[in-house]
Formats: C-alpha cells, sequence, structure tokens
C-alpha cells in the first residue's frame, strides 16, 4: 500500500473518531478549551496592552515632574506640550490599515512580540529627549508600532473566541487601559518622591519603557499562534478550536487577503458611523489620558496627591467596563449598553461644566467621564469583531473606524490648553457634545443592525441556532445567513 493511500485511511480514521467521540458535542470540553485560552492568551494581551497603554498616557504624568520646564522651555501656553502628545496619534492613524491587513501575512506571535519590543525601545529612548524634535521623534515611532498592535488584537481574539464570549475578553483586554491609568498614578506618585541622578520624569519613562521590551520577548515564545497552526493545541483541541472559529462564519482564513472585503469594507456606511463614536470617545480617552492629573489638581490637590487621586476613577472604571460587556454578551446586544455608558461620561462632563465650587462632586465627575468612555471603547472593539463577516473585512474595518476615531484623539491633545486652566470649559463641553453624539450612534447603529436581522429572516428565514457555520468566503457579513449582534 502506498503512503499517500496510508495518509487517506489514516485521516479517515480520524475523521471517524471525531464522529463517534467528538468533544466539540460535549461542553464540558469546550469549557475546557476555552480554560485554556484564557490562561495563555488573557495574560500576555492584558500584560501587553498595560504596558502599551502605559507607554502611551505616561505623558500626563511626566508633565507634573518636570518635563515641560526641563525640555520645553516652560511651554507657558502649554502648546508645546500638545503637539508632542498627539505626535504619536498622526503615526498611530496613518499605520492602523495597513498594519493590521499585513498582519494576517504573519504568525501571530511574531508579529505582537516585534510589535512590543519596537513600542517598549520608543518610550524608553523618551528618557533620552533634550528638544521638542526628539521628543516628537520618539511619540511618532511609538505611534507606528502600537498601531500594529492594538487593531489586530481583536481580529488575534476572533480566531479563538465566539461571539457570546469577545465582549468579556476585550473588556478584559481594554480594562488594561484602565488598570495602567491607575497603575501609572502609582507609580507616578513613587517616582515623585525619588532622589535619582537624572530628572524624574526621565526615570518614569525607563521604568515604564523597559518592562514592554522583555514582556515582547516573552510573547515571542509563549503567544499561540492561529489555531490551525500552532502547537498550543493537542488535534483534538485543535478540532474544537477550528469548529468554534467557523461557528458564526467561515471564509478567508490563513496568511491570504481577500481584496473584494477591503473595498467592501471602505464602502460600508457602518463602519463610518462607527469611527464617529470612535472619534468622540477618543477625544475624550486622549484628553484623560494626558490631563487627568492636570484636571484633578484643579481640584486644589498638589502635584503628588493629584498622580494618587488619578487611581480610584480608573480602578473602578475597569470595574464598570467588565460589568457592562459581560451583560452585554449575555444579552447579546452591544448598541444598547454603549449608549448608556457613553451618556453616563456625558453626565460627567456636564457636571464639570456646571458645578464649579464643589470638589467632591467635580471629583465624583472624574468617575463618571472614565467609567463611561471606557466601557463604550471595550463595547465597540467586541462589536465589529464579529460583525464583519470575514477576516479580511475585520482586518480592513477594525483599524479603519479606529483610525477615524484616533482624530479625536489629536483634538482631544489640544483642547485643554494651559492657558484655559482651571476651569477648561472649552474642553469639557467639546467633550460632553461628543459623548451624547457618540451614544445617539450607538443607537442608531443598534437599530440599523436589527432591522437588518429582521429582513434576512423575513427573506431567507431564520438560521439554525448556533449559526451553522454560515460561508461568508464571497459576500462577508452580506451573506443570505449571516446575523449582525445589534
Amino acid at each position: 500500500m502506498s503512503k499517500s493511500m496510508e495518509k487517506e485511511l489514516e485521516s479517515a480514521d480520524i475523521e471517524a473518531e471525531y464522529k463517534l467521540e467528538s468533544p466539540i458535542s460535549s461542553p464540558e470540553g469546550e469549557k475546557a478549551l476555552v480554560r485554556k485560552l484564557d490562561k495563555r492568551i488573557l495574560p500576555l494581551a492584558c500584560l501587553l496592552y498595560l504596558f502599551a497603554y502605559l507607554d502611551r498616557s505616561n505623558l500626563g504624568n511626566a508633565r507634573l515632574q518636570g518635563l515641560p520646564e526641563d525640555v520645553l522651555g516652560g511651554d507657558p501656553t502649554g502648546i508645546l506640550f500638545d503637539w508632542v502628545n498627539s505626535a504619536f496619534f498622526f503615526s498611530y492613524i496613518l499605520f492602523q490599515v495597513p498594519a493590521t491587513i499585513t498582519s494576517k501575512l504573519f504568525r501571530p506571535r511574531f508579529w505582537m512580540a516585534g510589535a512590543a519590543i519596537g513600542w517598549g525601545v520608543s518610550s524608553t529612548l523618551m528618557a533620552t529627549g533634550f528638544n521638542i524634535g526628539g521628543l516628537v521623534t520618539a511619540r511618532v515611532s511609538l505611534g507606528i508600532f502600537e498601531a500594529c498592535f492594538g487593531p489586530a488584537i481583536p481580529l488575534y481574539f476572533s480566531f479563538f473566541y465566539t461571539k457570546t464570549e469577545m465582549g468579556t475578553r476585550m473588556a478584559y483586554w481594554f480594562g488594561f487601559a484602565a488598570v495602567a491609568g491607575a497603575f501609572g498614578g502609582l507609580i507616578a506618585f513613587g517616582i515623585q518622591h525619588a532622589h535619582a541622578a537624572v530628572s524624574n520624569w526621565r526615570l518614569l519613562f525607563l521604568v515604564e519603557g523597559v518592562p514592554a521590551v522583555l514582556l515582547g520577548l516573552l510573547t515571542l515564545f509563549l503567544l499561540p499562534d492561529r489555531p490551525e497552526s500552532t502547537h498550543f493545541f493537542n488535534e483534538k483541541e485543535r478540532q474544537i478550536a477550528l469548529e468554534r472559529m467557523n461557528r458564526s462564519s467561515s471564509g478567508d482564513t490563513g496568511a491570504m487577503v481577500h481584496k473584494a472585503h477591503i473595498t467592501a469594507a471602505f464602502r460600508d456606511w457602518r463602519i463610518y458611523v462607527a469611527g464617529i463614536i470612535y472619534f468622540g470617545l477618543n477625544c475624550a480617552l486622549a484628553s484623560i489620558s494626558a490631563f487627568l492629573p492636570t484636571i484633578i489638581q484643579t481640584f486644589g490637590n498638589s502635584p503628588a496627591a493629584s498622580q494618587l487621586l488619578t487611581v480610584p476613577p480608573y480602578a473602578v472604571a475597569a470595574v464598570v467596563l467588565v460589568c457592562f460587556a459581560v451583560v452585554s454578551d449575555k444579552l447579546q446586544t452591544r448598541g444598547t449598553f454603549m449608549a448608556i455608558a457613553s451618556s453616563i461620561a456625558g453626565i460627567g462632563y456636564l457636571l464639570l461644566l456646571t458645578v464649579r465650587s464643589n470638589q467632591r462632586v467635580r471629583y465624583f465627575a472624574s468617575f463618571c467621564i472614565t467609567s463611561g468612555t471606557y466601557s463604550t471603547i471595550g463595547i465597540i472593539i467586541a462589536w465589529f469583531a464579529h460583525n464583519l463577516g470575514s477576516e479580511t473585512k475585520k482586518a480592513t474595518g477594525i483599524p479603519m473606524f479606529m483610525a477615524i476615531g484616533q482624530c479625536g484623539s489629536i483634538l482631544g491633545s489640544h483642547i485643554f490648553p494651559k492657558a484655559e486652566g482651571p476651569r477648561y470649559t472649552k474642553g469639557f463641553a467639546i467633550s460632553c457634545a461628543l459623548e451624547f453624539l457618540a451614544a445617539l450612534c450607538s443607537i442608531v447603529l443598534s437599530i440599523s443592525y436589527r432591522m437588518e436581522n429582521k429582513a434576512r429572516d423575513r427573506i431567507h428565514g431564520k438560521p439554525a441556532p448556533g449559526g451553522g457555520g454560515v460561508d461568508t468566503r464571497e459576500l462577508a457579513d452580506k451573506a443570505p445567513s449571516f446575523r449582525y449582534v445589534p
């Protein structure tokens, strides 16, 4: 008997074994696989994002530790600091779409590890900046490498997690942005009292940049590749993982790019509406990251106390985000919870605008703006990770709306100039309006998805429970049997 015939018979025996003793039909087998994924993927992804966000947002802490006085000539108007802060977002916006599409052609662990090492080195080099040119160059480099990581993570998660699990996992992941805010405040508070041979703000960049490089090296060895190629699974686990991956849709998988789906993403109006939502959220997020210590200092606190008082709002935001995401996963609806969360943030900005003298109310408002903003962002990333149908459309559509949204980050970097403190009326008013606009757009998108699902049910009939593996190779999310999460 030839070797090829032996391999075919062996393959047939394996298939027969799976049909008779398929762990896919066993909820316990699937739960065991999810636990295994959570233990390996979530800790690494969350730690990577923790250090990514620390390196992105530590500029706000460095501002209170003397960076403008040392490097920016005092920067009395705050404009130079704003440009250093926003330089990150220009490169981050430009590289998101091409970087995420290109990531499909590489093994995930190499891609993620390279991105982490790159942004870790860039952040560390911020400590060597002696003029605005050096700081801006390091921030631009930081944006390039983080653009290779952030938008690629939702795509990566969709290889392993179903749409009923995605919201919670994305909440854990994005929740570490809030954890980074809290952790960054604690680190900054400790460094504020350090007596080192270098300036405190330079020490801050060193302490928060070097660990990202080390974590990138660890990622190279520990992060699983795609389900069909990773050595992390045994053969039975691989079959379960592949079935789960194709449960709601099956399309262009592996190291390939479907050009028609790239075009489809650019022609999908819902992605642009998501971009409007993300624009408003990121305007708030960028200003929170860069200016929350400064805002809290206007409540009458010292610089050191202001660093410490940023911790509770971020910690509460992480908890609220996870709670919203878990419930949205169980109910399989995203838009409603996004509208609620974004409205909470809008109310927080209203309080900052209207309550001038009660510092307790103003501090409570900081909890509202962090909790509402972080929760909405965490949910929208999960929303589009399973609403675009194919890997190529996800790889195009997710960074598309993120890139549009990051333009809001540039705006957020410039609406709190030092000259307008301590009231910052313009910054609070713009952020407030954009949060309520995001809530309105979330409702519009949710209604649109519900109407589309009902129309397809009426024309094509309701799909079988569980999705049945919709073929999205040609039409992506426009396939007649595909149903959106509203």
